[in-house]
This record gives C-alpha cells, structure tokens and sequence, in this order.
C-alpha cells in the first residue's frame, strides 16, 4: 500500500469564532503541535466572505513557511485570476528558492464571484477561467524552463521574460479539479491532483473522466499524485465531536468532510486510499480548539503508517 501523508489546512478564515487578537499565536501553537508528525501545511486563497476575517494566501504561506523549515507549504489551490501569471511564476520561484525547494504550487481556475466583483475583477464564464489558467500554465512552465521566454496567448503574453534564478527542481504543480475540462488540463500539466469536499461516490466518477483524459493524451494516470482537502472534526467520543462542529461543518449532500471517532474516521478514509488518494490535508473542526489535530495525531496518523 502506498505510503499515506497527511498536510494541515492553516485557518485562513475566521468563521466569526477565531479571536483576532490571538488568531496568529493560535496557528502557531497548531503548527508547532503537528510540525513533527505531518507532511505540509497549507493556505486557501480567498480574498472575502461577506465581513469575516480572511488572510491574503501568499503572505500567510510565505510567513509561516520561514517558522517552520520542517513543513512543506503549499496553496489549495491559488487563485489564477488573482495574479499575474507571470508574476506567479517569479514569486513561485523565489519561494521555492528561499524555502530550499519547500514550495508547492497549487492552482486552480477560481469561482467565488462575490469577491471578484468586490476586489475589481472580472469575472469571465467558467470555460475562459479555464481558458486562462491553461495560458497562465503554459507562461509558468516556460518562465521555469525557458532562459528568455515570450507568449502571445489570448489572454495573457510575455515578450522576452527572464525569470532568474530558476527553481531548480521544479515546484509540483498540483491543480484542484472536478470537472471535465479542469481534469484535461490536470492530465496535461499537473504533478498533482487536489478535489476539495468530495464524497468518495463523487470521486469514483472524477477518477473515470480523469483517467480517461490521460490515456486520451497518452500519460500514464499513476504519474498524477492524488490528494484531497476538506474538514476533519476528530475526537474519542461523538459527544466530543458534535461540539467540534457547532457552526461549522454544514450536514448536508454538498459538503463532504470526514467527522467522527479515530476509527469512523479510518473507514471514511479507506474508499479514498482505494482509489488511489495518498495525501489528505485536513482543515480541522473546533479550531483554536486542538483536539481534533491531537486524536489525528494520536489514533489516526499511527494507524494509517
């Protein structure tokens, strides 16, 4: 069986029940609690929702990636209509750099429409967002690998680009995607594949249209690492965890997270490592609360090594 790791969800987002005032010493007692037993440690990028707090995803990542030198750090996912694409590659690079090649670039095609139209940007139908991520690939890919790059896309360009020094190895690229076009695209570019809040019934038929997509352009699906991202409340008792998720985790068909004992946890798991997901990065429930990350790392981790 492959090897199984673990990321942690930083809380970018306050929820209205994150104490501002203590919101940074809060994260760093999670991360310095997990720092020994997990893989990364991640940031959504948003930007807004309604008045809560939210902190910028780039700044966060880049903060907490100079305290912890143990973690990987990624993004899940960046949103491609918020920056540049060329100016992502170049601060990519120097990430990945200073982080001695710690960084992994998450990406995806963006769809919170409130918060374009609040930050002033345009928000284009799905299949140009996805148009635009493919060109913004396309720029990061030659950026890091061209030693003067120029494109002429119809959407974004660069005339003569130099983007020095190079990440070298590379960053993964890891793209978030459900739906068929996004999945062509993973299958195209990705080292990674990341779905956010998805039931294992719903990922069986993502897994048949994304393998289907990489034997239609000849790549082998095994070359794509799978991941997945969403809530996690853990606790020994159900009396325990339904006081972990009191205003936050919504029980409804469109909001899948993983909620229970370590072992009802362990079985939700399983239908994922079957389908081929080794890496599973948890936004924790009950956060400032730890007890969620402490029975993961007590009952949970062990078991899944």
């Amino acid at each position: 069986m492959a090897t199984i790791q673990i990321g942690f969800c930083i809380p970018a987002q306050s929820r209205k029940i994150i104490k501002h005032e203590t919101w940074v010493a809060d994260i760093k007692r999670a991360l310095t609690l997990v720092a020994p037993y997990v893989d990364s440690a991640w940031v959504v990028d948003h930007l807004m929702f309604d008045d809560e707090a939210v902190l910028e995803a780039f700044t966060t990542l880049s903060y907490f990636a100079a305290l912890y030198p143990e973690l990987k750090f990624g993004h899940a996912v960046l949103c491609q209509s918020f920056r540049n694409p060329a100016l992502l590659a170049k601060m990519a690079a120097n990430l990945h750099l200073l982080t001695d090649g710690r960084f992994i670039l998450g990406m995806g095609a963006g769809w919170h429409e409130a918060e374009y139209r609040a930050y002033g940007y345009d928000f284009p139908s799905n299949a140009v967002r996805v148009e635009q991520l493919e060109e913004a690939l396309q720029i990061i890919k030659a950026l890091w690998t061209e030693e003067k790059a120029s494109f002429n896309g119809k959407h974004y360009r660069i005339q003569e680009a130099y983007c020095e020094p190079k990440p070298v190895p590379m960053p993964p690229i890891m793209l978030g995607a459900f739906r068929p076009k996004m999945l062509g695209l993973t299958a195209k570019y990705a080292d990674w594949w990341n779905v956010s809040s998805t039931s294992s019934k719903d990922y069986r038929l993502f897994v048949e249209h994304f393998e289907r997509a990489c034997e239609e352009i000849g790549r082998d699906p095994a070359t794509v690492r799978r991941s997945w991202i969403g809530g996690c409340a853990c606790a020994a008792s159900q009396t325990e965890v339904k006081k972990l998720t009191e205003g936050w985790l919504v029980d409804d068909d469109d909001n899948f997270d993983f909620v229970g004992t370590p072992d009802h946890i362990l079985e939700q798991l399983q239908p994922f490592i079957d389908l081929g997901v080794d890496y599973f990065i948890f936004d924790c429930g009950g956060f400032p609360n730890l007890t969620t990350l402490e029975t993961l790392i007590d009952k949970v981790l062990p078991a899944l090594r």
